[in-house]
């Protein structure tokens, strides 16, 4: 007899970002049946890389699982990313980014209206901070390009998932170096969390 209490064999196949979240998520939930597959998280400096890496995971894991969902929001695509899991008729995560379902779309509404000259922080990009923005935009080797890169932005706030002081810190000294006013905002794992956990909860078809 056909076991209707097995969950459906689930890939997500997420942004590297994404990673310790993910997996965290996984776990603390007890979801054994949802495998992690990351793509790097360089990508994110390359949004038009994203739709064709994410495409070539899809393709390579159709076979394997019984449904896949992708862990990325458009992360800066333009609507590629969209069009390419319409195709696949592949579900990905909500949002424009990681820092809409962090924050939960209504309360980044909010912060976005009450100041659109934001930079933000997670986690990831905290610890993160020097490689993949002060290096990766050049800001090591040409610092006077800080105002040409930031000069538009006023404030940066800071997304927790953990709660942890010495991330506080360090991104605090980022936006210190990037010449904006500090904020700190614990968001917790927001719409990330419920997504994953209402997708595992999907009975299989």
């Amino acid at each position: 007899m056909p076991d209707n209490d097995r969950k459906p064999s689930t890939l997500i196949i997420a942004c590297g970002a994404l990673a310790r979240e993910l997996l965290d998520i996984v776990r603390v939930n007890r979801m054994d049946h949802i495998t992690v597959e990351c793509l790097p998280a360089g990508l994110h400096n390359y949004p038009d890389k994203i739709p064709g890496a994410v495409e070539e995971r899809i393709e390579r894991a159709a076979d394997r699982f019984d449904r896949i969902l992708i862990g990325y929001a458009d992360c800066g695509t333009g609507g590629a990313l969209d069009r390419l899991l319409e195709r696949h008729n592949v579900e990905r995560l909500p949002g424009a980014h990681c820092y809409e379902f962090y924050a939960t779309s209504p309360v980044f509404a909010s912060l976005h209206d009450a100041d659109p000259a934001t930079f933000y922080l997670t986690d990831y990009l905290t610890r993160h901070f020097d490689r993949l923005v002060w290096q990766g935009l050049g800001l090591d080797r040409h610092p006077q390009l800080r105002d040409d890169y930031f000069g538009n932005y006023r404030r940066l706030i800071y997304l927790s998932q953990i709660t942890d002081d010495g991330l506080v810190a360090a991104a605090q000294r980022a936006a210190e170096k990037l010449g904006l006013e500090f904020e700190h905002r614990h968001a917790g794992y927001g719409d990330l969390e419920s997504a994953v956990v209402r997708f595992s909860d999907r009975k299989a078809v």
